[in-house]
């Protein structure tokens, strides 16, 4: 296969990527997640903690998106899929912008948090079935010796569309006084979700959907009907590892990417847009250097940069939050970086490593069902878990204590599950083995 139609597919996939993150990036700055826990749910209790139990609700319902989805995408291909859920995530956060609030003007009372709270739950299902086919969509695009390089693609647009997101919160709270934000400059920011959203559309209708789909379907080995059961009897033991790398992953991206932006102005009085170009500065610099990393775990292999990760945050996470306490800006920059770069060790590799955990007649379902519910039990909540914890506690370092815990599980199943670095898509079969036929594959 020709490289360009192959960079067409990593642009495609991680255009979805973009448009989830930005959502987040939006949703979990600290002007707008207060102006959204302030005017569609008021009252007693703090304001960004409300908008981000508002963003943790949509996570509840990814698994059920993950298994609804991701059969359905072994079944009748993963473009076809792909088309649906970034059309409903980049619709669901364009609709946010346009809902009257609870009260003023333009409001609807008490269907104005019912309405947001099911737009919530809807990206969420749609979310679930998302990354897990985009990732697949790239790694059986991608040829064996440069799946590292182009997988990490995927987690580019995770940070290009946080960064994103936050830039055009920026440059709302630059523009508008706290006032015009409150009344109806919150609502910007939702609108750019929608060009986003057409645009990863566009791509991903241009491309044939993945060459190993497709030979699946030429050798009449495609499922007939959604592989649900298959999934868990044949795959469970890798799904199992999975959920314990993810653990890890989505502790550490959403405390650091959703949860940190809110830690720097509620917890350690920084001000907002002060946090928030502290926060693009190191996503910046993490942009820089995904890619470098994806093309290294080609050459070494992608377990050597978990590990690296892992041990990382074990031993980094505690000095680096202390250093984010000293009261020096200066500091506080150096203790986030460090921590953001050991998070950059796994978004290289996530996008080359999941998909080869799972053969291909299952493995979009296999992963997005792994994969969301660890998300939904660990990642979406680590935000208001570490904010309730911090808040009844009085105890500030809890971000580490979680990082601390999730590295020391992760650990076991990095070690168990196989290298796949060399192994082709094609040759991945994890089937009742926890993972030996595609070690085998690799020395082949």
């Amino acid at each position: 296969m020709d490289e360009r139609t192959v960079k067409r597919a990593v642009w495609a996939s991680a255009m979805g990527n973009a448009t989830e993150w930005y959502d987040y990036g939006v949703f979990t700055s600290g002007a707008i997640a207060a102006s959204i826990g302030t005017l569609f749910f008021p009252g007693e209790g703090n304001a960004v903690l409300k908008s981000l139990a508002l963003l943790a609700v949509g996570f509840i319902v990814r698994p059920f998106g993950g298994a609804f989805f991701g059969p359905l995408g072994d079944k009748i291909g993963r473009k076809r899929v792909l088309a649906i859920t970034i059309l409903l995530m980049s619709g669901c956060t364009f609709l946010v912008g346009v809902l009257p609030t609870y009260a003023g003007s333009y409001s609807m009372g008490i269907a104005a948090p019912i309405a947001i709270l099911l737009l919530r739950i809807i990206q969420g299902f749609s979310t679930g079935g998302e990354y897990g086919g985009a990732a697949t969509f790239i790694a059986e695009y991608s040829p064996t010796k440069r799946r590292g390089f182009f997988g990490s693609f995927l987690e580019l647009g995770t940070l290009g569309g946080y960064v994103l997101g936050n830039l055009v919160v920026l440059s709302v709270t630059l523009s508008l006084s706290p006032e015009q934000v409150d009344a109806w400059g919150w609502r910007i920011p939702f609108f750019v979700a929608l060009p986003l959203g057409l645009i990863g559309l566009y791509l991903r209708n241009k491309l044939e959907d993945t060459p190993e789909f497709r030979r699946l379907e030429a050798q009449g080995e495609a499922p007939k009907k959604a592989p649900l059961k298959e999934i868990f009897v044949r795959n469970w033991r890798m799904i199992l590892n999975l959920i314990g790398i993810v653990l890890l992953l989505n502790v550490a991206d959403y405390l650091l990417l959703t949860t940190m932006p809110t830690y720097f102005t509620d917890t350690l009085k920084i001000n907002d847009n002060t946090a928030t170009l502290i926060i693009i500065a190191v996503e910046v610099i993490q942009m820089a250097i995904i890619l470098p990393l994806g093309a290294l775990s080609d050459r070494i292999g992608r377990k050597p940069l978990l590990l690296t990760a892992a041990i990382g945050f074990l031993v980094l996470s505690w000095p680096s939050l202390k250093l984010m306490q000293s009261g020096s800006i200066l500091w506080l920059f150096v203790g986030f970086l460090i921590v953001a770069i050991l998070l950059v060790f796994i978004l290289a590799v996530i996008g080359s490593t999941f998909p080869a955990m799972f053969p291909t007649r299952v493995r979009y379902g296999s992963f997005a069902i792994g994969y969301n519910i660890s998300t939904s039990l660990f990642g979406g909540t680590a935000g208001v878990v570490v904010t309730a914890l911090i808040k009844s506690t009085g105890n500030e370092d809890w971000p580490a204590y979680y990082l601390m815990a999730a590295a020391l599980i992760a650990i076991v199943p990095i070690i168990k599950i196989p290298e796949t670095s060399q192994v082709p898509m094609d040759q991945i079969d994890t089937e009742d083995s926890g993972g030996k036929p595609a070690a085998a594959a690799a020395q082949r």
